[in-house]
């Protein structure tokens, strides 16, 4: 038999054989590692601001001055200070709570001195930018300023990453239990899976707040908040894996993993804070469960009583969407009875 007789034979028999998805999947990973590698890289390894919301407050330096200082430190940053005046410090504070700004500029008036309020828990990143930015820019033009800390961070989260670390655990873990019920418990019927899919997500958020909290010390949670809101992240990204391996069945980790994980984690804010991301990240990741749960942590943890919808309206939409088109379309999920 000659080659070109045996050649459709052999293709037909790879097709049938596990070897094909296997090279397949050789493929799919290493281009998966090369993603995962560059979409962190992308947006972690030169973070770069781009507009910085900041109040004013107080009696007014002259023009002059304040033109000076606030071009001198644009120039600095590469980056334009986002100006909002405000009657009074309490004024500007409660917008730093309300996460509307980063910072206070309080000029000359009650103090000697301008003054510069950086809010760590806001954004540690764009804190530390301006803190170190400031002493050295007024330096250059004459005018002393004092640097503040008005909103420290927690003493076991010197970094502030510990509310993305918790977000990313509710995440992976979330559709990793999906994966493994579709794995191990490929009868379940619709309802059932969901009822699963709740159940380790309570157990899941409650084991990650009771470790970080009470077991390490690292962060002192609202615990009641931040477990809802894990156990929100982990349902969250358990049905949007059911809902791909709905609609594409074995291949469901592709999107599943591009979605939350290449795309929603680099993006949640939870890392480098939204306004040093590039800009369509900074956008894009509001409104992905990653990043929505990021936010409602980051709310609860360190603006308790300043609580935002949006990022709760943003879960619960992917929730929904994609239960909703699991039950739509249950009969292409790969599993029940």
């Amino acid at each position: 038999m000659d080659s070109a007789d045996a050649s459709p034979g052999f293709w037909k028999a790879f097709r049938a054989s596990p070897f094909l998805p296997a090279c397949v999947l050789v493929l799919l990973i290493a281009g998966a590692a090369g993603l995962f590698a560059g979409s962190y890289t992308y947006a972690f390894a030169n973070p770069t601001p781009r507009s910085i919301p900041t109040a004013v407050t107080g009696v007014p330096m002259s023009q002059f001055q304040r033109a000076r200082f606030v071009a001198a430190m644009e120039q600095a940053l590469g980056a334009s200070l986002d100006l909002h005046a405000y009657p009074d410090f309490a004024a500007a504070a409660d917008a730093v709570e309300s996460q509307r700004v980063f910072a206070i500029l309080q000029e000359p008036g009650p103090v000697p001195n301008p003054r510069l309020y950086v809010s760590s828990a806001s954004g540690a990143s764009v804190a530390q930018l301006l803190a170190e930015t400031a002493p050295r820019v007024a330096a250059s033009i004459g005018v002393p300023i004092t640097v503040q800390d008005l909103k420290p961070l927690q003493r076991g989260d010197p970094r502030g990453l510990a509310v993305f670390y918790i977000s990313l655990a509710a995440v992976i873990l979330g559709f990793v239990g999906a994966i493994q019920l579709s794995v191990h418990a490929r009868g379940l019927n619709p309802a059932e899976r969901i009822a699963f899919t709740l159940a380790y997500s309570m157990l899941g958020g409650f084991a990650i707040a009771a470790i970080v909290d009470w077991g390490l010390g690292a962060l002192r949670l609202p615990f009641a908040e931040s477990w809802a809101i894990l156990l929100f992240t982990m349902f969250t990204s358990g049905m949007v894996f059911t809902m791909f391996n709905t609609l594409v069945g074995r291949w469901a980790m592709l999107p599943t993993w591009g979605l939350m994980v290449l795309l929603g984690n680099p993006s949640s804010g939870g890392a480098v804070s939204w306004p040093l991301l590039p800009s369509l990240l900074g956008f894009i990741g509001r409104w992905l469960p990653p990043g929505a749960s990021v936010n409602a942590q980051h709310t609860a943890v360190y603006f308790g009583g300043h609580q935002h919808a949006f990022p709760f309206l943003v879960l619960t939409a992917w929730a929904a969407g994609s239960t909703a088109v699991f039950l739509g379309w249950r009969h292409r999920h790969p599993g029940g009875r």
